[in-house]
């Protein structure tokens, strides 16, 4: 730029000033990264579920099981294509705070209904030959440092073998990836068959069931029929799609948007007034040389350029930092040790905080260009 060198001296004349400012941006977009790091961690599953797969739980709640033998009835209903169930082991490894998802499934029809899930040919032929067997997700692997071959001892926190034995022990057979960033892959998955015989009770039943539908475009009419054929039985049924049931589970923290919202808007808020307070006082302590370069030639434009400039170069250096510091916090991963499964700086918040950086760099220098505009030749250089 023509007057890059003009603008640079500037922002150095107050350096301790200009540095203060930079860091209030810099904190600013470091806490905006990590919000929407959490935000995605909590929403995530919402955004990654499957438009063609319905939940079945009971219509009371989902600690209350629902019997095996409703799987071949769902199987029957027009439009349903495949329903397999999983349950919750609510197990821990060696520490209490060692906290992940376990499930009992049945390895090939859970992995056909959940495309996104990855696991290997020979991988999955040795889970269907172990009945030990388990796979594991690439980032609880990562996390306890398994590998195939191990033996994993989980401790759970309700279900009991004979002799109310609570430690199972687990062969990893495999380890599965996901097909796109933000799939799942911290849950620990078992067979069915070696838990419902190993247990203690509550034999013949499942937490709940997934089942794919033929027309997503059907879905709602397919779960009615769902939720019709057990109506008035034992166990009558509560069914919706997977995204709705994942955002019930984030809706008990709460209206994560909402907070994310608030949190921004304030901070935000905060740092535009330190900025535009930053740009005015430049621009008053300044009043003098403003007015003599337009008496020597530069237009009104060119000297609110000027003042646009230097506000988003402190906006643009002071956020790009911050969105470069958050992004290599967050690449590390989560940082609760496991409580935040998909957890990582999305693209698109990434591309929102740089369009963010110039939004705040130009409404923090409206009025201070606002009063270089209006300004007179004259009063500018009757007060030097």
């Amino acid at each position: 730029m023509k007057y890059f060198h003009l603008i640079w001296c500037n922002l150095k004349r107050k350096k301790a000033r200009t540095a203060l400012t930079l860091l209030s941006v810099l904190v600013a977009f470091v806490l905006f990264g990590f919000l929407c790091s959490i935000k995605q961690a909590l929403t995530g599953g919402v955004q990654m579920a499957g438009a063609d797969r319905l939940i079945v739980r009971d219509k009371v709640s989902i600690i209350q099981l629902l019997p095996q033998s409703y799987k071949a009835r769902m199987e029957r209903i027009p439009g349903v294509v495949l329903a397999t169930h999983q349950t919750w082991f609510g197990g821990v490894y060696q520490d209490p705070k060692n906290f992940f998802m376990q499930c009992p499934v049945e390895p090939e029809e859970f992995l056909e209904i959940h495309p996104e899930l990855i696991l290997p040919p020979d991988q999955k032929k040795a889970w269907l030959q172990t009945r030990t067997g388990a796979a594991v997700g690439r980032k609880t692997a990562e996390r306890f440092h398994w590998k195939i071959g191990d033996k994993v001892p989980i401790r759970s926190t309700i279900w009991a073998q004979a002799g109310d034995n609570r430690v199972w022990d687990f062969d990893i057979v495999g380890i599965y990836d996901g097909k796109e960033k933000g799939t799942d892959t911290t849950a620990l998955l078992f067979r069915y068959d070696y838990f419902d015989e190993a247990r203690v009770g509550g034999k013949g039943q499942v937490g709940w069931y997934t089942i794919r539908v033929k027309d997503p475009a059907l879905a709602a009419e397919t779960a009615k029929l769902v939720d019709k054929e057990f109506e008035n039985s034992d166990s009558e049924t509560k069914t919706e799609p997977e995204g709705a049931f994942v955002q019930a589970w984030v809706s008990q923290i709460g209206n994560i948007q909402l907070i994310v919202v608030s949190i921004l808007g304030a901070v935000f808020f905060t740092i535009l007034l330190v900025t535009a307070n930053t740009m005015s006082q430049a621009v008053r302590e300044r009043t003098g040389e403003l007015g003599v370069l337009k008496a020597i030639g530069f237009t009104n434009a060119q000297v609110v350029g000027i003042v646009l400039v230097e506000s988003c170069l402190i906006s643009i250096i002071g956020g790009g930092l911050g969105l470069g510091l958050a992004w290599m916090v967050v690449s590390r991963g989560d940082p609760t040790g496991g409580l935040l499964p998909l957890f990582f700086f999305p693209a698109r918040d990434l591309v929102i905080g740089v369009v963010l950086c110039v939004t705040l760099g130009v409404a923090a220098a409206a009025f201070p260009a606002l009063q270089a505009l209006r300004l007179r030749v004259s009063d500018a250089l009757r007060r030097m």
